[in-house]
């Protein structure tokens, strides 16, 4: 029997918690002796932008887990991440991949990180053997993505590339956490319940909503909620 392949990888997301269980559930998996395991190192963490272009430039790991919502940097999150990184390499010569690790299945998240650089996107619904299997065959060039998310990239890169390119050329505007805010307000949820859906204040929520509206030229949430509905947003 073959030793199994060693992989490094840094876990980049802001929930600390969220860092800790993915880092024992992986350990633990990849102790497990089976066939075609992987010999697993964990090289480092961040929860913010630049300590994570910091820590993958100081560790080079093979496989960076990202999530596409990150505080700091230009406030497009991941997408900052790997472009900061962009040329970065392991110790033996290869390009460090990005696998995208996110609650969010929304398609312009998954067009940004992909146009970004990242080599696959996946939900957090994921087991932990499934991403085991996806860090791998990333680290091998593959290309992985949950099964529904695979439609958008090819949607944004093939036939519908224009229309993609005309929703970002909006939603560039707004930061990763006025898009996460915008997409709660369009659906109905009340600023209460956005406070409590993303862990900020009502406060914040109150400010990211009215930057929302001023950056898209709009002058209510039910305008708001139209103009989502409109790009099929929702």
């Amino acid at each position: 029997m073959t030793d199994p392949r060693r992989i490094r990888i840094v876990i980049v997301d802001d929930h600390h918690m969220f860092r800790t269980g993915v880092r024992a559930e992986l350990t633990s998996l990849a102790a497990t002796p089976r066939a075609g395991s992987v010999d697993l190192e964990i090289a480092g963490e961040a929860g913010a932008v630049e300590s994570a272009v910091q820590v993958i430039k100081e560790q080079q790991p093979d496989v960076v887990l990202l999530d596409v919502h990150l505080p700091g940097g230009d406030g497009h999150g991941g997408a900052d991440v790997i472009r900061a990184c962009n040329g970065t390499q392991t110790a033996a010569g290869t390009p460090v991949r990005f696998l995208a690790l996110s609650v969010s299945d929304a398609a312009e998240d998954v067009i940004a990180v992909i146009r970004a650089g990242a080599r696959g996107y996946v939900t957090k619904t994921i087991s932990a053997e499934e991403l085991l299997t996806a860090i791998g065959r990333v680290a091998d060039g593959d290309a992985v993505f949950s099964p529904r998310l695979a439609g958008f990239v090819l949607d944004a890169f093939g036939a519908a590339a224009g229309e993609v390119a005309e929703i970002d050329e909006e939603l560039d505007r707004l930061s990763a956490r006025e898009r996460e805010v915008m997409r709660l307000i369009a659906r109905g949820y009340q600023y209460k319940e956005v406070a409590k859906e993303l862990f900020i204040s009502v406060k914040t929520v109150e400010t990211h909503v009215s930057s929302v509206l001023r950056k898209l030229q709009l002058s209510s949430r039910h305008e708001l909620t139209a103009w989502a509905m409109g790009r099929r947003l929702l």
